[in-house]
């Protein structure tokens, strides 16, 4: 009985593969997402501020982040839980596959956040004049508040590794 509890506990796993697989249904409407942006963008450019052009751009800087921790936590997520990508060679340039723990992907991801939440709040700050002040104080507390818990979490990474 004991066996074919951890049998089907081993293989359950593979209930994790949609979801990566979703996620990169994901990254295709993230695609479609940009482009809108950049379509949007190129008819107006040349009336745009220099202020809007920069919040355009930093808006597709902040998709372009998005993508990429898609990308990281789907690949790492999928053969650290799932399986190991076998079709992946070093020449992909994906060098860092199959080197990534869950508590490395952890660390990229709340820096990955914090990148995000960055761009957002210079988004804000370039639109400041349009932002209610306490609406900023409370983006600014947010930010602090991902910048501090992915310092914490570094430091407890760092910790428990020399252990």
């Amino acid at each position: 009985m004991e066996a074919l509890l951890e049998r089907v506990m081993y293989a359950a796993r593979w209930l994790l593969a949609p979801i990566y697989l979703g996620l990169s249904l994901a990254i295709i409407l993230l695609g479609i997402k940009f482009f809108e942006e950049v379509i949007h963008a190129f008819p107006t450019v040349l009336s745009m501020s220099e202020s809007q052009l920069v919040l355009v751009i930093l808006s597709l800087i902040d998709l372009a982040l998005i993508g990429g921790l898609l990308v990281m936590v789907m690949f790492s997520g999928y053969e650290n839980f799932v399986s190991r990508l076998d079709s992946v060679n070093a020449e992909d340039g994906l060098s860092w596959l199959g080197k990534m723990d869950s508590g490395s992907l952890k660390n990229k991801v709340a820096v990955s956040i914090v990148a995000i939440s960055s761009i957002h709040l210079l988004q804000i700050f370039m639109n400041a004049a349009n932002t209610a002040n306490d609406k900023i104080m409370w983006y600014v507390i947010l930010h602090m508040t991902f910048v501090i818990s992915a310092f914490c979490m570094g430091y407890l990474d760092q910790v428990t590794k020399k252990k």
